[in-house]
């Protein structure tokens, strides 16, 4: 398998598929590279350079004991990035892979053309003052438990309802959608998924703020997860250069239900 060495000495697995400009996807907690698959095929048959890493902790990635928080995986991305020698590429984040794509873009806009934050976790999703539309405090611990403590049957409970919408009137549910997210998220680290939460109550104001590149942030009116006033018009607010695209009914795996739909956007967006 294709992998990298880390600066701290973690191997990174990693897909790279096709020729012409690089486009990078981070994947969302607890899932793979794999839960990318329809975007990366659209794009490799569109002559673009399609790459997805799996988080450390998660996939076919080495599971360690350390470096299970934000810092880490935009430092492992950019070690990515640098051992591929990648320029003009264009990043797209889904979920908390939103939060790594807006850092790791503040921090190494020159190797960047374009950003796409999708059902992402920026500027933050904490309930608050600032941000009423946020998760209250018991949402992330009663996450963090199920992680733990049952979970084998949280990651069937988790695809089933909130992550694809598939609870909400009218939702055509798929058992193969729902087995490839339970197959994605336990082959990954217990300790990992456990502690992916804590990046979650961060907040990426700053990270949002330093961006000047042109950023689409995308996102279903329908996401449980995220919810889309937590995250949507206050991310495009911080932004110097984003365009926000907002799906009515549409659920946190959006990119899976309606990849339909959202690819050609993602298509329009990097040619514009």
């Amino acid at each position: 398998m294709p992998t990298i060495t880390t600066p701290d000495g973690v191997e990174i697995y990693y897909k790279d598929w096709g020729t012409g400009q690089p486009i990078v996807f981070s994947h969302g907690w607890p899932l793979s590279a794999d839960d990318w698959d329809a975007q990366m095929m659209f794009f490799l048959q569109h002559g673009y350079r399609v790459i997805a890493h799996d988080r450390r902790g998660h996939g076919r990635s080495e599971q360690v004991s350390t470096g299970n928080d934000m810092e880490h995986w935009v430092e492992d991305l950019a070690a990515l990035t640098a051992q591929l020698g990648l320029t003009d590429a264009v990043h797209i984040g889904h979920s908390t892979g939103g939060g790594e794509v807006a850092r790791y873009v503040a921090r190494y806009q020159d190797r960047v053309a374009k950003a796409v934050l999708v059902a992402s976790l920026t500027p933050n999703m904490y309930q608050s003052e600032d941000n009423p539309a946020g998760q209250p405090a018991e949402w992330f611990e009663a996450i963090k438990d199920g992680s733990l403590n049952k979970r084998a049957d949280f990651f069937r409970d988790v695809p089933e309802g909130p992550f694809y919408g598939f609870n909400l009137p009218g939702a055509e549910r798929s058992e193969g959608v729902i087995a490839n997210w339970w197959r994605q998220a336990m082959a990954g680290s217990i300790q990992a998924h456990y502690e992916t939460p804590n990046s979650w109550l961060e907040d990426y104001t700053e990270d949002l703020r330093k961006i000047t590149v042109p950023v689409l942030v995308m996102h279903g009116e329908a996401d449980q997860v995220v919810p889309f006033a937590s995250s949507v018009p206050r991310a495009v607010d911080l932004l110097q250069n984003g365009t926000q695209k907002s799906y009515p009914g549409y659920p946190h795996g959006m990119l899976t239900t309606h990849a339909d739909v959202l690819n050609p956007d993602l298509l329009a967006f990097i040619q514009s």
